[in-house]
């Protein structure tokens, strides 16, 4: 039992320390140039295609849960009459 244990170890060890870094480009001066031009776009939609799509989807949900709730509110405060 020891030696499956002591044998664990020793391969996450090995996998951890002997990783290979991989070199990473630093996207962040084109992001800054991007997001800093004047384009007359608002910041949160400079992103693309998935912004505006995530923007619409928050914009309709916003709007059909206020309905939803106006619509209970209203139901709430005009109760139905049971005969």
């Amino acid at each position: 039992m020891n030696r499956h244990i002591f044998a664990f170890q020793q391969v996450a060890r090995r996998t951890i320390s002997s990783s290979v870094r991989r070199q990473v480009d630093n996207k962040v001066p084109q992001k800054q140039k991007l997001f800093q031009e004047d384009n007359g776009m608002p910041i949160h939609l400079k992103g693309g295609t998935g912004d505006a799509v995530l923007y619409r989807t928050t914009m309709a949900l916003t709007v059909l849960g206020t309905g939803y709730v106006v619509y209970e509110l209203v139901k709430a405060a005009f109760p139905q009459k049971r005969d």
